[in-house]
């Protein structure tokens, strides 16, 4: 049996400032390093055969943390974020909107973060995989599974549609 262990990224300025960070990067705050730190401790025995994590620096930093830059990673833009734009207005439904800017849809975060993922641990050799993240794009791949059928059908094979 295969194992996947997700990680979010520590703490970050932007988080503290309560803005949405997206495919921007802000750096770890002290506490966001004490929470790579603390999660050090809680996955130390774990046996992990492969690390990855996205493209942004937040994801990164935590895993050399984690891993006290130890070991090798893969960096995936499979593993990003949501882009950077947030828009908010009354007149629209608040997922329409990311289109309109050149962003993702819910469903193509979810499909992307799926895809990616299932790709990894669908290699040979990658039995116990960390991957660091982000929590929208970590909430995207875990709310896939609440409907089988979307994560079969429309991710894993879009041709039998």
């Amino acid at each position: 049996m295969k194992h996947l262990y997700m990680m979010r990224h520590g703490q970050t300025l932007f988080n503290v400032r309560k803005r949405i960070q997206g495919s921007c990067d802000s750096p770890l705050t002290e506490l966001g390093i004490k929470q790579a730190e603390a999660a050090r401790e809680l996955i130390k025995d774990i046996a992990f055969d492969h690390y990855y994590s996205s493209t942004a620096e937040r994801a990164s930093d935590t895993l050399e943390i984690v891993t006290e830059g130890q070991v090798p990673y893969t960096r995936v833009k499979g593993l990003k974020e949501r882009e950077d734009l947030n828009p908010h207005f009354d007149d629209f439904k608040y997922d329409d909107l990311f289109p309109h800017y050149g962003g993702e849809t819910t469903k193509q975060v979810q499909h992307r973060v799926v895809k990616t993922l299932t790709e990894i641990m669908n290699k040979e050799d990658h039995e116990v995989v960390l991957a660091v993240s982000h929590a929208g794009a970590s909430m995207q791949f875990f709310s896939a599974f609440n409907n089988p059928a979307i994560i079969f059908v429309e991710i894993l094979r879009p041709e039998v549609k």
